[in-house]
C-alpha cells in the first residue's frame, strides 16, 4: 500500500498544500514548528478519522477559518483509491473512500494500515492504564473488526450500567433485575475482548522481546504483561462481588475497561527505572512489533510513520533501528527531522529510494 499524494486545506498550520510521495521513503525535514508533524498527522488522520495528537476536530481547523480537507491518494492492491476528510465547525466529520462516505468511522479502521511511531509515545510508559488500553484495542482492531465492534458495545453497555447506578443512588431505589441484565451482556461481551486480548499477547510479546533485543544489541531483558482481573474470575462473578461498592461509586469498577499492560526491564517498572533512552527503544520495540502484527494479519505492509525518531537515542541504536529498515520489506516510511543532512546521511545507508521534503515556514497556531 502506498500514499502516492497528499492535500490538505485549512489543516491545523497549513493554508492550502499539495504533496506527491516516493513510494519508499520520504523525510520531511525543517525547523520546530513548520508542521512536519502535522503532515504526519493528517496522513495518520486518513487512516484512524482522527489526529493522533488532538482528538478534538475542532482544534484541528486552521484558526480564522472553519472547516479543514484532507485529500490522500494511495495505491492498494493494484488499485487506486482515494480517501477525503473533511470537518466543518458545527457539523459532523465526514469520511469518504471514493466519493462514498461511510455510515459509521468504525467500518473505515483497518482499510489503510498504519502505524506511529512519536515522542508522544512516552504516554505509553507515563500516563495510566487507558492509554495502554487504547493501544492494545487500536492494534487489534486494525485487523479484526468484530473485536471493534463487540469493543464499541461494550463500552456502551458500561455507560448504560453506570447511568443506572447513578439513578438508583438519585432516587434512593433499586432494581437487581435491571442491573443483572446488564451484567450478562457485559460479561458476554467483556469476556470475548479478554479472550482477544490475551491471544493477542500470547503472539505479540515474543515479537515484542525480539524486537527489543534487536535493538538494544541484546544488552537488556524487558517483559510485557497482561493484567486483567478476568485471569482469575469471570466478569459476571466479579460484577456480583463488586455490586456494593459499584452502588457506592455508583459507576462500574471492574471489567475489562479496567485492564492494564506491565512494562518491566530488568524485571523492574521501566517507568520508574529504566534511562529516557530504554524507554524510547521500548517503545519503538512495541511499535515495530505492532507493524508485524497488522501486517501479518492484513497482508498488506502498514505505512509507518517515524516522528522525530532520532530524539534521545544514541547513534548505536539508530543504526539498528535503520538496519531493520533496510533489512525488512517495510513499505513506505515518512521520517521527520530537524537536521535534513542527518536524516539524508541516515537514509543514503539504505538501499531504497528517497525524496527529501524541505519545509521553511514558520508554524501559525
Amino acid at each position: 500500500m502506498i500514499l502516492k499524494s497528499l492535500s490538505l486545506i485549512n489543516y491545523k498550520n497549513f493554508e492550502s498544500i499539495n504533496f506527491e510521495f516516493d513510494d519508499k521513503i520520504n523525510c520531511l525535514v525543517g525547523n520546530n514548528g513548520v508542521g512536519k508533524t502535522n503532515i504526519l498527522d493528517a496522513i495518520y488522520h486518513l487512516s484512524f478519522g482522527k489526529s493522533y495528537f488532538n482528538p478534538i476536530t475542532g482544534q484541528n481547523i486552521r484558526h480564522n477559518t472553519d472547516f479543514f480537507v484532507i485529500d490522500g491518494r494511495y495505491e492498494k492492491n493494484d488499485r487506486d483509491e482515494k480517501v477525503v476528510i473533511s470537518a466543518k465547525k458545527g457539523q459532523k466529520k465526514v469520511i469518504k473512500r471514493n466519493g462514498k462516505a461511510y455510515d459509521t468511522f468504525s467500518e473505515h479502521i483497518g482499510f489503510l494500515p498504519l502505524v506511529i511511531i512519536s515522542p508522544a509515545d512516552r504516554d505509553l510508559i507515563t500516563e495510566g492504564s487507558d492509554t495502554r488500553r487504547k493501544f492494545i484495542d487500536g492494534v487489534i482492531s486494525q485487523s479484526d473488526q468484530n473485536y471493534l465492534t463487540t469493543l464499541l458495545k461494550y463500552s456502551k453497555l458500561v455507560s448504560q450500567r453506570n447511568a443506572l447506578l447513578k439513578y438508583f443512588a438519585v432516587n434512593n431505589t433499586f432494581d437487581p433485575t435491571q442491573l443483572e441484565i446488564y451484567n450478562q451482556q457485559l460479561h458476554e461481551n467483556g469476556s470475548v475482548i479478554y479472550k482477544k486480548r490475551a491471544d493477542f499477547l500470547d503472539t505479540f510479546i515474543p515479537i515484542f522481546i525480539s524486537r527489543y533485543q534487536t535493538i538494544s544489541s541484546g544488552e537488556e531483558k524487558v517483559s510485557l504483561g497482561y493484567q486483567s482481573k478476568l485471569s482469575e474470575t469471570g466478569l459476571l462473578t466479579l460484577l456480583e462481588q463488586h455490586l456494593a461498592k459499584d452502588r457506592m461509586l455508583q459507576y462500574t469498577s471492574v471489567g475489562v475497561h479496567k485492564d492494564d499492560l506491565s512494562f518491566e526491564i530488568e524485571g523492574f517498572p521501566i517507568k520508574k527505572f529504566g534511562s529516557q533512552g530504554q524507554q524510547k527503544s521500548f517503545l519503538i520495540a512495541l511499535k515495530l512489533a505492532q507493524f508485524d502484527f497488522i501486517k501479518k494479519q492484513s497482508k498488506v505492509n502498514p505505512i509507518l510513520l517515524l516522528d522525530d525518531i532520532f530524539d534521545k537515542l544514541d547513534e548505536k541504536r539508530v543504526e539498528h533501528i535503520i538496519k531493520l529498515v533496510d533489512d525488512q520489506n517495510f513499505g513506505q516510511l515518512f521520517i521527520s527531522d530537524t537536521h535534513a543532512d542527518r536524516t539524508e546521511e541516515v537514509v543514503k545507508k539504505i538501499s531504497q529510494s528517497y525524496k527529501i521534503i524541505k519545509l521553511g515556514f514558520r508554524y501559525e497556531r
